[in-house]
């Protein structure tokens, strides 16, 4: 029987993904309407200001990870190249969150480190880091927005950040990203990459990460926090998965009253992920001589005077055809026992695919069975129908290799 006073949710339900937990589900939390840029637009006058162009504000939030963002945001809209994301904050209580956090950061730099700012804005958060580090090291920002003040007394590119590329050739040992994942469309996939070049570069690299967090938001149902530049709104909760898939949480809090979030982050990627990519690139490696290998064979075959028969010319059969390149010229004798596959032809190569019953009239030396798991089935088949053939061939660890009598689990 159905609570009568439990709210039925027939409306607002969105199927998107999550870009946190990727849960599928949402649900509406906010319609804004449609408004111009709140801080990046940048009007030089009144009739500008009213002329400016709008976007959509159409904010959603995950009933798993409880994430909110504006599923309606579009990154292209934002001139982040043509304008610096302006964060102006004197008060005493901000500046004692950032000598706090600052601290932090230094209390886990060696004598000489490197460190990387993300979105570095200004610059004046990694400035102070080499301040007091007397520069010794390397101090490095990235931002695609340059000013006046940005770069000065720092290493400064100009660009966005590309982790699969930086962390290996940078090295730091620190990595921050302060105010600058509220801003990303995709940051779970940012920060994997962030981990995987950590771990493959094999240096121990920290991630410090900080976001404003919107928990009071969902008490006081206060509204100025959603504006499209911000597409990401962090609790605490979504920030915490967030990080999770980025390593080792080594400490996690909240700063300036509970309106920001941070967490200090050991870059790690799962020894089982790390695993399966080694076996991935060993595959990769195998594959290439496995092609060479068996490709050498397939030559040899067709320049010997051994007829040779493929069993098969459709699906995986037709994979194995197009991978070691068995062209019609060398191996112009394709057959199946399927006879809704009889007259028809292996894509790409060309062969007319002939009931098997072919190679009782005019046999051959060898068949060469694509489909190892269906070999036994094949082989029986052949037996009942007095078929025969001298070799019959499978391909196995980059080789061709005698079914009766070579090793393999099929």
């Amino acid at each position: 029987m159905t609570n009568s006073k439990q709210p039925i949710l027939n409306t607002g339900i969105i199927s998107t993904p999550c870009p946190i937990c990727n849960y599928s589900i949402v649900t509406t939390i906010f319609n804004g309407g449609h408004h111009p840029l709140a801080t990046l637009g940048w009007p030089t006058n009144s009739n500008e200001a009213r002329e400016m162009q709008t976007f959509p504000q159409n904010y959603v939030q995950c009933p798993k990870c409880t994430h909110v963002w504006n599923h309606s945001f579009v990154y292209d809209a934002i001139p982040y190249q043509n304008n610096p994301n302006r964060m102006f904050n004197t008060g005493s209580i901000w500046k004692g969150h950032l000598v706090y956090t600052r601290n932090l950061v230094l209390s886990l730099l060696p004598e000489t480190p490197t460190v990387i700012d993300i979105g570095c804005g200004e610059g004046h958060f990694v400035r102070g880091l080499a301040e007091v580090c007397n520069t010794q090291g390397r101090f490095i920002g990235f931002d695609p927005n340059t000013t006046s003040k940005t770069g000065s007394g720092l290493e400064f590119y100009p660009r966005y950040f590309e982790p699969l590329i930086d962390v290996p050739d940078f090295a730091p040992d620190i990595v921050v990203m302060r105010h600058v994942l509220e801003h990303l469309t995709q940051p779970t996939i940012f920060l994997e990459q962030l981990a995987w070049s950590a771990a493959i570069s094999k240096k121990h690299t920290w991630l410090f990460a900080e976001v404003p967090c919107i928990d009071r938001v969902f008490e006081t149902f206060r509204l100025a926090d959603f504006f499209y530049e911000h597409p990401s709104q962090f609790t605490s909760e979504s920030f915490r998965k967030l990080m999770e898939r980025a390593g080792e949480i080594i400490e996690f809090a909240h700063g300036y009253d509970g309106e920001v979030v941070y967490a200090l982050v050991r870059l790690t990627t799962p020894k089982i992920q790390l695993e399966n990519a080694i076996r991935t690139t060993n595959f990769l490696h195998q594959s290439y001589n496995s092609r060479t290998s068996i490709s050498k064979q397939l030559s040899d075959l067709a320049k010997s005077d051994q007829r040779v028969a493929i069993w098969g010319g459709t699906g995986k059969a037709a994979a194995f055809i197009h991978q070691y390149n068995v062209d019609s010229q060398r191996f112009p004798l394709v057959v199946d026992s399927d006879p809704d596959k009889v007259g028809t032809f292996v894509p790409e190569t060309g062969q007319e695919i002939i009931f098997r019953d072919i190679l009782k009239s005019s046999p051959v030396d060898i068949v060469i069975i694509p489909t190892q798991w269906r070999a036994k089935d094949i082989l029986a088949e052949m037996n009942r129908e007095g078929i025969v053939a001298k070799q019959i061939l499978i391909e196995h660890k980059g080789q061709l290799i005698n079914f009766l009598t070579d090793k393999h689990p099929y």
